[in-house]
């Protein structure tokens, strides 16, 4: 140990590091990573030990796409609620969206709103993206500079009037004003033009609705931004990919340097269109849940690096919002707790390791946000963790949610993880169902 200020080692059989996973002791001091040491190093006079036995000690994930709707829509969700199933599900860190939320963090008084309302509420660590509408191109370097860790923007129709879409002209000015001063635009990306064209039924039938949001859609948004982002060498985030078609337009566009990333979620890589019932409006979500084969396709993408991340587009409303009707049901999949649990079930079956789970949940959406002291277990990182017992099972209840409304495309599904408890800085913030009263930051983006 380096310093004199250890006061924790945290000790496990299986502590996932960059470097692999292998026994270890992880030596804590003033909530920081001190030193990652050999398992068997004997225990200072005065320093707690936590031994987890077999239990894997993973980095805290970080998800850097949640819809957290506080304030103006708390009955959806909320900070106090959307952190605490957070922390349940092992996530020490989250980045807020900046809509559905009234006021949408557009600009930078709007962005202080958000802050006081999440300064008391927060049990882990949460930071804000701003947003790009078409209106607000002269607030994008003072949000920037507020902290704001980039800027969302839609192609087509968000589902809020607050918070409209911009059209090509609109996106390209956001960007190079954007890239002007370094920042990074994610995007929404499907084309409003083959939405119009698609067959819109409405109903329950999820054969219909899948028809509605069809892969095309995602295809010529994602080559329109590339395009966008080539000429004005603009760094470029596609969010929610859920069309495996659009991989091979993504993976040339890095090769030829463009600076794209991309992300997926839990409910596109674990749920299929094959298994959505009729009228089952829990699985709404825009862009869609396709089928296996495309399924196995993002999965691919994820094994040779194409895709870089997975987060949980945590986008939760009020039960009576998932109507039958799949046009009219609100369009949102909540899996924040759930989403380490839902990914390690099935990366298992596909022969990945947990170094893969912990690679795509954490240190790449922290790299996404240039979260530097998040994301690994190594000197130097804030000393968040999970505790996971990775061949525990238990079968999805939805009265044992904590985020606030109980409605999980989840339910009933077997799900190999248990999250048995989370770090926050060297402090246990949630363990079994009991959590500490919040102590998450607000961060801001690294000057």
């Amino acid at each position: 140990m380096s310093g004199a200020d250890v006061n924790l080692l945290l000790r496990s059989t299986r502590v996932v590091t960059p470097e692999g996973t292998r026994p270890a002791a992880v030596a804590v001091a003033g909530g920081t990573i001190d030193a990652v040491l050999p398992y068997g190093t004997e225990v200072p006079a005065g320093v707690r030990l936590e031994d987890f036995g077999d239990d894997v000690l993973l980095p805290g994930l970080v998800d850097t796409h949640v819809h957290v709707n506080d304030p103006g829509r708390t009955e959806w969700e909320g900070f106090w609620t959307a952190t605490r199933a957070a922390a349940a599900g092992g996530i020490t860190t989250l980045l807020d969206m900046p809509l559905n939320s009234l006021p949408p963090t557009t600009t930078v008084g709007h962005l202080r709103t958000k802050q006081q309302v999440a300064a008391t509420k927060a049990h882990i660590d949460t930071g804000f993206w701003g947003g790009a509408v078409p209106a607000n191109v002269k607030d994008l370097r003072p949000l920037y500079e507020a902290g704001v860790f980039g800027f969302k923007c839609f192609l087509s129709p968000s589902g809020v009037e607050e918070f409209p879409e911009l059209g090509q002209e609109q996106l390209a000015r956001s960007m190079a004003e954007i890239a002007g001063f370094g920042g990074l635009l994610i995007v929404h990306a499907e084309d409003p033009h083959h939405l119009a064209a698609a067959p819109q039924h409405g109903g329950p039938a999820y054969a219909d609705f899948l028809a509605s949001r069809p892969r095309d859609a995602e295809n010529t948004a994602i080559e329109g931004l590339i395009a966008h982002a080539a000429r004005l060498n603009a760094r470029i985030h596609v969010l929610h990919l859920s069309s495996s078609d659009a991989l091979p337009l993504i993976a040339a566009a890095k090769r030829d340097g463009v600076r794209v990333t991309v992300e997926s979620c839990p409910h596109f890589l674990t749920l299929t269109a094959e298994e959505v019932p009729d009228g089952a409006t829990e699985f709404k979500c825009c862009p869609p849940i396709r089928e296996a084969a495309n399924q196995d396709a993002l999965w691919d993408g994820l094994a040779d690096g194409t895709i870089d991340c997975i987060v949980s587009d945590h986008s939760p409303c009020t039960t009576d919002l998932k109507t039958p009707d799949f046009a009219s049901a609100w369009g949102g999949i909540s899996s924040l707790q759930l989403g380490l649990p839902a990914i390690w079930t099935e990366a298992r079956r596909r022969g990945h390791a947990l170094d893969d789970v912990v690679r795509w949940m954490s240190a790449a959406p922290a790299a996404l946000a240039g979260l530097a002291r998040k994301g690994a277990i190594e000197a130097g990182r804030d000393a968040d963790f999970a505790v996971l017992a990775p061949d525990e099972t238990f079968t999805v209840d939805p009265a044992e949610l904590f985020h606030r409304n109980q409605v999980t495309a989840y339910a009933g599904k077997t799900l190999h993880g248990v999250v048995k408890s989370t770090w926050l800085r060297g402090r246990r913030i949630a363990a079994d169902g009991v959590f500490t009263e919040p102590t998450g930051r607000l961060l801001e983006r690294d000057h």
